[in-house]
């Protein structure tokens, strides 16, 4: 294979030294071809998985910690690995592989004649840093039915998974086509297998990048904007010293040749940050990475989305502000501005998934509020979609009865509320039930605002207009997503 100067020093050995500064360990492609049993068929670094899965992994019998063993590694690993199916295809082998990765399985053991079952997780979630990240450059791997090979440019895995693919490409050259590559990637007689575990695609030159998930159109790649990060964060750890080690693995094999002008490039001092390295700054540092895999991707009917900026920083900020409380004891809510079509619905279920998933949170309940009956319908129908079960109330006295029952989900529409409070009174002190208004401009004035009985029982904890920290994406169509708390 010839060596491509102006692709590989420009995108592909930048984007290679940042990951190994932010902290992904560097396979030499002899060393990460052995990683996986010497075969470009299989795409897991299966002693990197094993070893992890036993570090990360303990289980308790009567007060006593005890390890797993090597079998119960090996078993996980199979329950991983998906079995042939054409009929799910691709999206939904990587849906399956993304349900056993976020939630883990489970493993019998047996103690003095007792048998339970434990859980068993693939990723630390919560301790990024208790995983293996490790990177490698030019991943042969072996198409279906055949014995030739497609290279990606970059492959990097957590606990030994691939999960994220980088195509690198000249400035000169446009990221469709590195786009259009990874998707020809994942046909069923290219090379699937990869896709099957990539959770996060990404395609690049010094001057833009683009990232997307797998069966992700050409058209929908997505560029990212963080206001939070700073050149002055990014700039040391692009200009990081590599060990001696880690540049031995980096400047391996077919990257070998390249060794020479980046050591001359490094005595003329540091470079500057391209448009490349902050993309891969703000989505691929292992906290942010893992982040995005669990808490900010979704399968809508089918169709793999992981979250826009706008949406990820909306939820994070909304799930900050709600952690905090008024001088009552009453969680404070506020106001998540959108643009029309920047994806709302989704955004109310990735911050649905976000409650969830939150550890400081115990239980949350969440109520889906709409003005229109079809809105109702459409986000019922975008929260099972994505496999979020919600129960729709039929009317003001199933609501109430939803709502005594302590429903983890439901969704209905504004009006509803005017029969719930001629069926019963309903008090709810559960400072854990959330209210998400869609809508909000339509349902928080007139009718159904102030001058309503609604008003009299759901209080809205407003933020200011003028609050820069929390609106986001502001126009004419903006009000669209409120957080409310019942009162007491």
């Amino acid at each position: 294979m010839t060596f491509d100067a102006a692709e590989k020093h420009q995108s592909q050995i930048p984007a290679l030294q940042l990951l190994v500064a932010l902290g992904f360990e560097p396979l030499s492609q002899e060393r990460a071809l052995g990683l996986r049993g010497g075969r470009m068929r299989n795409v897991v670094l299966d002693d990197v998985l094993a070893d992890a899965l036993l570090r990360i992994n303990r289980f308790t019998y009567r007060g006593k910690e005890y390890p797993f063993d090597l079998a119960d590694a090996h078993e996980a690993i199979r329950r991983l690995k998906p079995t042939p199916d054409k009929l799910k295809g691709i999206r939904g082998t990587n849906q399956d592989i993304y349900d056993t990765l976020v939630l883990g399985t489970t493993i019998t053991k047996t103690i003095d004649g007792d048998s339970k079952s434990y859980s068993f997780r693939f990723v630390d979630w919560e301790e990024p840093r208790n995983n293996a990240f490790h990177v490698t450059a030019e991943c042969a791997v072996e198409r279906t039915g055949s014995t030739q090979t497609k290279r990606c440019d970059i492959v990097a895995f957590v606990n030994g998974v691939p999960v994220l693919v980088i195509e690198n490409k000249r400035p000169t050259e446009s990221l469709k086509k590195a786009g259009s590559q990874l998707i020809g990637y994942q046909g069923e007689d290219n090379i699937p297998q990869l896709f099957h575990f990539a959770q996060l695609l990404m395609t690049m030159n010094r001057q833009e990048a683009r990232y997307a998930t797998i069966g992700t159109p050409q058209k929908f790649w997505q560029a990212w904007r963080d206001e939070e990060d700073k050149d002055e964060a990014i700039e040391p750890l692009a200009n990081c010293a590599l060990s001696g080690a880690e540049r031995d693995a980096l400047f391996s094999g077919d990257l070998a040749s390249a060794r020479p002008f980046f050591d001359s490039l490094a005595a003329k001092g540091p470079r500057a940050v391209t448009a490349q390295d902050r993309t891969l700054y703000a989505l691929s540092r292992p906290e942010r990475l893992l982040d995005l895999i669990r808490r900010y991707t979704v399968f809508d009917r089918g169709a793999r989305k992981v979250c826009r900026h706008q949406q990820f920083f909306g939820i994070r900020r909304a799930l900050e502000r709600l952690k905090q409380f008024d001088i009552h004891g009453v969680r404070k809510g506020g106001v998540i501005w959108h643009t029309q079509g920047s994806g709302k619905s989704l955004t109310m279920v990735m911050l649905g998934k976000a409650l969830a998933l939150d550890t400081t949170i115990v239980n949350p309940r969440i109520v889906i509020v709409t003005d229109r009956d079809d809105l109702d319908k459409q986000i019922k129908g975008t929260f099972k979609a994505c496999d979020m079960e919600p129960i729709r109330a039929t009317s003001g006295a199933h609501l109430c009865d939803l709502i005594h029952e302590r429903k983890p989900l439901v969704t209905t529409i504004i009006n509803k509320f005017d029969g719930a409070l001629r069926s019963r009174e309903l008090i709810d002190t559960d400072r854990n039930l959330f209210v998400l208004v869609d809508e909000s401009h339509r349902t928080q004035t007139g009718r159904f605002g102030g001058h309503s009985q609604f008003a009299g029982k759901m209080r809205c904890q407003w933020s200011s207009k003028g609050d820069p920290g929390f609106a986001l994406n502001r126009g004419s169509d903006a009000l669209l997503m409120t957080l409310v708390t019942l009162r007491r």
